[in-house]
């Protein structure tokens, strides 16, 4: 694959000699741990359907990532060559990493809700050479899905299978052999190590354009935001990490699997998120920190308030995706004894803002943090000039983790001649420089962490024979923070209902999360004179109705 991260290097004399880019790799960082932590636990990993844990030292860990990285090159892949990854919070999904680092290898983690639709599309637009995926998980068969899909992609040479029991099982092609002992495994494992300023990882957005775009990232645009992040929050070598946010997105990837392994501490993976068993596992683990969407903050203190079981070594709940409610801040300091802190990113950049552990729980409330190091905001008006403080506007961001561009669409990379990159939100920044999430420009919705690609929804939705018009928009919800409801206008002489809507997007192929879970059908969608879609006009409307119904219900 040629690359081309075309935003990097106008940046690099700058942000080295600001320290911000230190030129190191995670195999840096590796090789540290097992200078001066080898025997230290490294990663602890929870399976909870199938209920076992699987424990690696720093020594093992490393192990198993050479021979993976050694029996990667004995299936084909060579430095810049696209490794896809659909697997869930597992202890391979981190070691894979990890050899495709040893190797120069790009990592592509994809989500493992994406069905044919998604996963078609960024293996074919990534050029991805070998997908990795789970034989099955949550009763579902990925091993089926990917092979149906390789079938007709010349790219994808090879799919891999967890669990598989197969000639093409991970077992038997990677972690069985022991590869990191043939001849050829040291010249392999030190010829073609990825330098800082090369893309190490891939990661797929959720497309508002009706397409994902691919996020370009460097050892240096990863790191250098972590370190800032983990100094903000004061974690150091004795913190353990639970990670029950998956690890394809950046959210796992960066603070699940990196920085544990940067700080020399503990990585604690949960692939399913239950409640009860997460307090579980911080009580047996010793958690001290996670970082999750907001419902998973709401399931943690009803779990703890229900069991009655405390949880008091997790000192800090980093919540991010969407605005935490003043009350469950309130219940969650009282019944986790646990700080919350807010924070605000994109795939684009990791973590951008967040508030500090010191600071009143207000500002968690009321805010979504402080820029990290190296992070500069602002807040300009239509006009493109920097508004004051408290007034709302487009928010750019110039950052020293800020994304080398998008794979094949350098013309959507949003970074101007000053490398201020525009986020696509609204938001506004108060006297004391705390940012507040205002609104997106950006078509899409957040429900429970994950974004709804609006526009592709939308597009799929025309194609159906009843449907004349539709619009979707977001509404608020207690515990995922929005849901989805398609306004749609019927074609003459036709009839659609909620449960028919979601038969024909899951026919489509679309992701179960992506699906609207509201239906309502009304004679005319609002529009301006040229015709644009006035969908503040829908949410109003939508209002009414809930709250008309709500009345009713009491």
């Amino acid at each position: 694959m040629e690359f081309d991260p075309v935003l990097l290097p106008g940046r690099r004399p700058a942000m080295v000699e600001r320290a911000f880019w230190q030129d190191l790799t995670i195999n840096d960082y590796l090789d540290m741990c097992l200078e001066n932590c080898p025997d230290t636990v490294a990663l602890t990993a929870y399976r909870l359907e199938a209920n076992d844990a699987v424990r690696f030292t720093y020594r093992e860990i490393a192990r198993m990532a050479d021979r993976v990285a050694v029996g990667l090159t004995r299936l084909g892949i060579r430095k810049n060559d696209i490794v896809g990854c659909q697997l869930p919070n597992w202890w391979q999904f981190t070691v894979l990493y990890l050899a495709c680092s040893r190797i120069g290898a790009v990592m592509n983690p994809m989500m493992h809700i994406f069905r044919e639709r998604e996963l078609r599309f960024m293996v074919a637009h990534g050029e991805v050479k070998l997908l990795i995926v789970p034989k099955v998980f949550r009763g579902f068969d990925f091993e089926q899905m990917a092979l149906s899909i390789a079938a007709d992609l010349p790219c994808l040479v090879h799919v891999v299978v967890v669990d598989g029991g197969g000639s093409n099982s991970f077992e038997a092609l990677l972690s069985g052999p022991d590869w990191e002992n043939s001849p050829e495994a040291r010249s392999i494992l030190t010829g073609s190590r990825p330098g800082p300023d090369d893309v190490t990882q891939l990661l797929y957005t959720s497309g508002t354009t009706g397409q994902p775009k691919a996020v370009m990232h460097t050892a240096n645009t990863l790191l250098a935001n972590i370190v800032a992040y983990a100094e903000r929050l004061h974690l150091a070598a004795r913190d353990v990490v639970l990670m029950a946010s998956p690890m394809a997105h950046q959210t796992g990837f960066m603070y699940g699997l990196m920085m544990p392994i940067m700080l020399k501490s503990r990585a604690v993976l949960q692939d399913v998120w239950q409640a009860t068993r997460a307090v579980e596992i911080i009580r047996k683990e010793g958690v001290s920190f996670t970082m999750a969407s907001t419902p998973f903050l709401t399931d943690l203190t009803l779990a703890v308030e229900t069991s009655r079981l405390a949880v008091p070594t997790l000192r800090t709940f980093l919540c991010a995706g969407a605005p935490i409610p003043s009350p469950l801040v309130e219940r969650a300091r009282a019944i986790l004894g646990t700080k919350i802190v807010s924070a605000w990113g994109m795939t684009e950049n990791g973590a951008v803002t967040l508030t500090r552990p010191e600071d009143d729980d207000e500002r968690s409330v009321n805010t979504d943090g402080l820029p990290l190091p190296g992070v500069e905001l602002k807040v300009v008006g239509l006009n493109g000039c920097a508004l004051p403080a408290g007034q709302a506007g487009r928010l750019l961001l110039r950052s020293c983790s800020n994304f080398g561009g998008y794979l094949k669409r350098p013309h959507w990379n949003q970074t101007d001649q000053e490398d201020w990159f525009d986020t696509g939100d609204l938001a506004r920044l108060d006297e004391r420089g705390y940012v507040r999430i205002t609104g997106r420009s950006k078509d899409v919705i957040i429900r429970g962490g994950e974004n709804i690609p609006v526009v592709e929804i939308e597009s799929l939705l025309y194609g159906h024979p009843a449907i004349a018009q539709v619009a979707i928009i977001g509404y608020p919800d207690p515990r995922l923070g929005e849901r989805a409801c398609a306004f749609v206008v019927l074609r003459p002489n036709e009839d659609l209902d909620l449960p028919s809507m979601i038969d024909y997007l899951q026919s489509q192929k679309v992701a179960i999360q992506y699906i609207p879970e509201r239906l309502e059908i009304i004679g005319a969608i609002p529009a301006t004179a040229s015709g644009k879609i006035q969908k503040f006009r829908l949410r109003e409307q939508l209002m009414t109705i809930l709250n008309a119904r709500a009345e009713g219900s009491r």
